[in-house]
């Protein structure tokens, strides 16, 4: 079984929760701005749940820095 530290960020796979936790927002704000067209973090329907790479949610904090401060 692989854990969360031993497993590259790539290969991480984060629930809505986490990612919101992660964002400090409500886990609700994240659905609400996903369906709304906004920008969020990109995430990947596995079955019924949602998914976020670590590496992507990562990559796209950065990303909403580098915009702001643009």
């Amino acid at each position: 079984m692989t854990t969360l530290a031993a497993a590259p960020a790539a290969q991480v796979l984060l629930t809505p929760q986490e990612v919101a936790d992660l964002l400090r927002i409500p886990v609700r704000s994240l659905y609400v701005q996903r369906s709304a067209g906004r920008p969020t973090p990109p995430g990947v329907k596995i079955g019924r749940h949602l998914r976020y790479r670590l590496s992507d949610v990562e990559a796209w904090i950065e990303d909403q820095f580098t915009r702001s401060a643009a």
